[in-house]
């Protein structure tokens, strides 16, 4: 006996032209700056009239792949897509999913420590310049509650010179997706209104040990710091939440 038929909804034509422009960028590996086809050259390959191409590609620049300029000499280009739509879609998606820092961290033990290996040998001296910049923010008690909050983001963003110095991308958005979601539990559970130092002195220690072994390009080094520093961070931040928890 055959079973249920599955109806299937057909796809729009734009809808196709938007995949297939999306297989051209990765089979021709194509750069932001290149020029697509124009409306003419896309309506003859498809087939199709002009409010169907200029649909696909209002979409296309909705996503943030292509920006369009009308008019004679015009046409749509491909843009360089940063890794921020992306990262605060997925973040705005879990704000209903009450996510726990023990769940941010079980990932981020992870992440963090291959992230952190395949850095090595990739960091130039604008990178290191950065990291100790970072450091330098986070190496004096705060004065103020300011100055706390710029602390916790200061020890992140060192952590974001790494994931955007990846040659993985993959590896590296997810790196920087994991700390700008613990950057928004700082920020709007506003943890940064508690004092704590101590939990800021000690991600400078490894920061500055983790800078140490990059230059001199350790990698069973740098695996072993940031292991260690993951955990130690997990139990210092999974306190201070507990800490607003009970406050808020």
């Amino acid at each position: 006996m055959a079973g249920p038929s599955i109806k299937r909804r057909k796809q729009k034509l734009s809808d196709l032209i938007v995949d297939e422009v999306k297989a051209m960028i990765v089979s021709e590996k194509l750069l932001p700056g290149d020029r697509l086809p124009s409306e003419k050259e896309l309506i003859e390959t498809f087939g199709c009239s002009k409010g169907t191409v200029r649909e696909a590609l209002k979409a296309l620049e909705v996503e943030g792949l292509v920006w369009t300029r009308p008019g004679p000499g015009g046409g749509a280009w491909l843009s360089e897509v940063g890794t921020d739509p992306a990262s605060k879609a997925l973040r705005n998606y879990l704000y209903f999913k009450h996510l726990s820092a023990e769940q941010v961290y079980q990932m981020r033990k992870l992440i963090e420590v291959e992230l952190a290996v395949s850095v090595v040998g990739h960091l130039g001296e604008r990178e290191f310049a950065l990291l100790d910049e970072y450091i330098r923010a986070c190496s004096h008690r705060p004065s103020n509650e300011e100055e706390q909050r710029e602390q916790r983001i200061a020890e992140l963003e060192f952590h974001n010179v790494l994931a955007d110095a990846c040659p993985n991308p993959l590896l590296g958005f997810i790196a920087r997706f994991l700390n700008e979601t613990l950057r928004d539990l700082v920020v709007l559970k506003k943890s940064y209104q508690i004092d704590a130092y101590e939990f800021t002195r000690s991600n400078v220690d490894y920061h500055v040990e983790l800078v140490t072994a990059y230059r001199q390009s350790d990698e069973a080094g740098v695996r072993r710091l940031m292991g260690e520093h993951m955990c130690e961070a997990e139990e210092h931040f999974v306190a201070l939440d507990g800490q607003i928890s009970r406050k808020m």
